[in-house]
């Protein structure tokens, strides 16, 4: 599965003050879910167990506030030190290792590695806190193609090298449907009882992005690819950064209601914010950027897992197990030191400090924990409120029959609902080979953007577990009537900055740019919001980067 910073209230205003000043306890951010009383409601999720979870917030408070860390007690050194353990800073690790480099450590904040590939699991399935998928990638992606054939994924390829994608892992059919004027559709386009003059809207739409697809700058290179720094540097497509998408597409025509819909839908989704916020080099980029093929799949096929992406994580995770050190905070960042850069780390179970001297860091952490550890020093170009994060909640329904009063399309992976606040809900349990399922977990994605983020971060922690019953659930009635009786478990996990969002003049602003290159040759940066697009293969590379400018140096 997400601008500014994390807004913090001064003790003398309240939160409660504030969200009335801002007009938050009745603007559409409630989703009419928070501050109030649930009263009948109360009665009505009663059966209805489960808990409220997320990053660790109160680290997280340590750090933010400044409040006091006992001194560091002891030093000691290592020649790369990785600080956060997500998918960038995992693919860091495993590249170190990969070309035999063994003196390093990876640090990370929470009692697990994974960033928002984490996952969860109960006595039904196991099942995505965050990222659920990847599709086919592109062939010429050798570097995660490669990594692709060791994790099994890919399993061999055929005589014209195209690849074999690992049946157990491709998406089972069927894959996604479209709850719309009152009909399960096949597909999430909108398509049954559009009319005609708005589907040759859709239709255009599909086939200028085709365009964009095998479009090639005057470079030579595509203009839309992943990573997105091998797309072509031609002005004539690099400009589209630097207008919304919602504009681009009032530019070019497009006053579909239900194609406005579905793009909405499409940067919500991907980008945690809705076209207005988008940037129309990235609202393209959604469309035009894969294009991998492979021998036993259509094109943009999915690859998943009932954890998702933490599958992923795991085999990268498991290859540099022994370099991994968790629960621990990296609180600040000396780089006056010619020789060794001094990093301060509070180990937060047994509440102790100590120094580290490392030879170089790679910071696989997002730029606003950056800017804090960094302290004082100033990195030239680097706005980061150019950088704006998008808040997100996940939910994980067990249900144990999934009513529907609708007709058309059975239950796919993808189910979502025309209109609705959410982007849907994954079936978790679609990779399962049982013959027979008594019960699922739904896995439900709520983006939090009907404010800018910093306010939509602020109400959303002000919520407590019976409240986002209250959003999640009507929601779900409204796809499955009667359902509410059949959910035996929900766990919310709510990110407070789920992802970056690629704002307008973003990925090819100089923000951007600036903030990837490295401090004195001795300190590295790798997360995706050195993209401005958080999806598995951003990350992936910016670990490898970081990774070969530590040994190059």
């Amino acid at each position: 599965m997400r601008g500014g910073h994390r807004v913090f209230i001064n003790n003398a205003i309240g939160r409660r003050s504030f969200l009335i000043r801002a007009g938050l306890l009745t603007g559409s951010i409630l989703l009419n879910g928070c501050l109030r009383k649930l009263n009948g409601r109360k009665s009505e999720y009663a059966h209805i167990k489960g808990k409220l979870r997320g990053p660790n917030a109160k680290a997280g408070h340590i750090l933010r506030d400044k409040l006091p860390i006992p001194e560091p007690s002891l030093t000691t050194s290592v020649k790369t030190l990785i600080i956060g353990g997500g998918i960038s800073g995992l693919s860091a690790a495993r590249w170190l290792k990969k070309q035999g480099e063994t003196d390093f450590q990876l640090l990370e904040l929470e009692d697990h590695a994974g960033g928002n590939s984490y996952h969860g699991a109960n006595a039904v399935s196991a099942y995505p806190l965050g990222a659920h998928y990847i599709p086919i990638v592109n062939n010429e992606d050798s570097l995660l193609v490669d990594f692709l054939h060791e994790s099994q994924v890919i399993t061999h390829f055929d005589e014209h090298g195209l690849p074999f994608y690992n049946e157990y892992y491709l998406c089972f059919d069927p894959e996604e449907r479209l709850l719309i004027n009152g009909h399960w559709q096949e597909g999430i386009v909108p398509d049954f009882g559009v009319p005609p003059e708005e589907r040759k809207q859709i239709e255009a739409f599909f086939r200028l992005m085709t365009a964009f697809k095998n479009a090639k700058g005057n470079d030579g290179r595509y203009a839309f690819n992943i990573p997105i720094d091998a797309s072509s540097a031609d002005r004539e497509y690099r400009k589209l950064d630097k207008l919304s998408f919602k504009d681009y597409l009032q530019q070019q025509g497009f006053t579909s209601e239900y194609l406005l819909w579905y793009l909405n839908y499409c940067c919500k989704d991907d980008y945690g914010t809705p076209a207005i916020n988008v940037s129309a080099w990235a609202g393209i980029h959604y469309f035009a950027s894969r294009k991998g093929k492979a021998a036993n799949a259509e094109p943009n096929s999915v690859i998943t897992w009932p954890e998702g992406n933490g599958w992923l994580m795991k085999q990268l995770r498991d290859y540099v197990k022994g370099h991994i050190i968790t629960s621990h905070m990296v609180y600040s960042i000396d780089v006056s030191d010619n020789e060794h850069i001094k990093v301060k780390v509070f180990d937060l179970k047994k509440q102790t400090s100590y120094t580290i001297d490392a030879g170089k860091v790679i910071m696989a952490s997002p730029q606003f924990v950056n800017q804090k550890l960094l302290g004082g020093f100033s990195r030239k170009g680097v706005n980061y409120a150019d950088m704006h994060y998008a808040p997100w909640l996940i939910a994980n329904i067990t249900v144990n029959k999934l009513p529907t009063a609708a007709k058309g399309m059975v239950l796919c992976w993808d189910n979502v609902a025309y209109g609705t606040p959410s982007v849907g809900y994954v079936n978790a349990n679609q990779q399962d080979l049982k013959v027979i399922e008594e019960k699922k977990v739904l896995t439900y994605y709520l983006p939090l953007c009907d404010k800018e983020p910093r306010l939509s971060r602020l109400a959303a922690y002000t919520r407590i577990y019976e409240q986002w019953l209250d959003i999640v659930v009507p929601e779900l009635e409204q796809m499955h009537p009667e359902i509410t009786q059949h959910i035996e478990e929900i766990e919310f996990w709510l990110w407070g900055h789920g992802m970056i969002s690629p704002a307008v003049n973003y990925i090819w602003g100089d923000t951007r740019k600036n903030a990837q290159a490295s401090i004195n040759n001795k300190i590295f940066f790798a997360h995706t919001d050195l993209s401005g697009i958080s999806i598995f293969e951003e990350a992936f590379h910016h670990g490898i980067s970081a990774a070969q400018q530590v040994l190059a140096g």
